[in-house]
């Protein structure tokens, strides 16, 4: 056994093994932890300090500094609290992911999605897709309450236990879990929950979510789960209300986790809302809450109030929608990016007449564009308002004039995605 436990801890601490961890945390950036030591600076600082942590680590004598307690802001309304380890504790993390992970990935559901290997989320919207194809009308939605924050302790590492029994990692492990929080200056105890931010909470969730998965695999369960958010679907609503009890119970019970009473339903399954993506008539939709959000979005981004050029606003722009057509790519055709596009582009229109500013400026600008001189003298001078400016200008603005300048067509977009559907 202490064969075992010494090669596991040199295999955590194998220089390859902190060098992967090393260049996965800094690609994933991230702000300083509390010793306010930053991605680019730590290098230096570990090429200094790391035999000595490693030494410490060996002995059984390190202990990880309090993590930094963020709030962000949710779209729904409230925040998400996160926990941002130092840049050092992030690096030992990921190194113990690294070497866990391959431990119990064999071993885990087919229906679990969240933060694995050659799978997403979209694989989990396929998933429900085809269990409501075969007849499944009914979702049973059950919403965890605060999961990361309020997960017991004692379940984590109960859990890590089977495999880990009395192995320094454990002890490691523990001493993450409760290395405490700093808020507003003072350091708070931790008696539950794995902060948010840290690289090896994804696999203690999963690790914990896991013993779900195998009881709803037992009882012949149809269902999906990414990372805390899991629906389960069933063939009618009495079979949904029964399944909410039963799964319901065994949370609270079993895993010592809440079940938030108000956002869990049975629902049907033209109503389910899950992952950002609705489901209706055999296909996947972009849900309205995910369109409303998108739409907020690329009005700030193209906002008179941002005073920022344009060659900054459009690279912004490309940016957020290239992400989010990735994302939400994997949906049914919609009719709103066109509709969405001629949006966008006027918008856009407006910002180029708020910047210009002056008649004199914008006569000379709109004088390169248009083909009558007069026509692009007159709105110059004009004093209509900049809405209906952005109107007018589209005679001279087309499309691909704005695409030249780095623009971006939502429904080119969207089928640029097609290799997702």
């Amino acid at each position: 056994m202490n064969e075992i436990n010494t090669d596991l801890m040199e295999r955590v601490l194998d220089r390859d093994n902190i060098n992967r961890a090393w260049h996965r945390v800094r690609a994933n950036k991230g702000a300083p932890g509390v010793d306010g030591i930053s991605i680019d600076v730590f290098p230096e600082w570990m090429r200094e300090h790391w035999p000595e942590i490693q030494q410490a680590i060996q002995g059984g004598t390190y202990h990880p500094s309090p993590v930094r307690r963020v709030e962000i802001p949710k779209a729904s309304g409230g925040v998400r609290l996160l926990g941002i380890p130092t840049v050092m504790d992030r690096v030992i993390q990921q190194a113990v992911s690294q070497v866990l992970s391959p431990m119990w990935e064999p071993e885990f559901s087919e229906s679990s999605f969240g933060f694995r290997p050659q799978r997403s989320a979209h694989g989990a919207v396929k998933q429900v897709k085809g269990y409501i194809n075969e007849g499944r009308k009914w979702a049973v939605d059950i919403d965890l309450a605060k999961f990361f924050d309020t997960v017991d302790h004692r379940i984590v590492l109960g859990r890590l236990a089977r495999k880990l029994s009395g192995d320094p990692v454990l002890r490691l492990i523990s001493r993450i879990l409760r290395a405490g929080v700093e808020v507003n200056g003072k350091v708070e105890p931790t008696r539950c929950g794995v902060p948010q931010g840290g690289p090896l909470s994804p696999l203690l969730g999963n690790i914990v979510l896991d013993d779900l998965d195998k009881h709803l695999e037992s009882k012949g369960a149809k269902f999906a789960r990414y990372a805390d958010d899991f629906v389960v679907l069933v063939g009618s609503r009495k079979a949904g209300e029964r399944m909410m009890s039963h799964v319901t119970t065994y949370l609270e019970r079993r895993l010592k986790l809440t079940v938030n009473q108000k956002k869990s339903q049975v629902l049907r399954c033209t109503k389910l809302e899950y992952l950002g993506f609705m489901f209706w008539a055999g296909r996947i939709r972009v849900s309205p809450a995910s369109l409303r959000e998108f739409r907020f979005r690329l009005k700030q981004l193209t906002g008179r109030n941002w005073f920022v050029s344009m060659d900054y606003r459009l690279a912004k722009l490309r940016l957020y929608v290239r992400g989010w057509m990735n994302y939400y790519g994997l949906s049914e055709p919609h009719s709103h990016w066109k509709d969405l596009t001629q949006w966008v582009f006027r918008r856009l229109r407006l910002c180029y007449w708020i910047m210009w500013k002056r008649p004199r400026t914008r006569i000379r600008n709109l004088l390169k564009l248009a083909k009558d001189p007069g026509w692009a003298i007159g709105l110059g001078r004009s004093s209509v308002g900049p809405w209906k400016a952005s109107r007018l200008m589209g005679l001279c603005m087309s499309p691909e004039w704005l695409m030249e300048q780095g623009a971006t067509n939502l429904a080119q977009e969207w089928e640029r995605c097609a290799h997702l559907r």
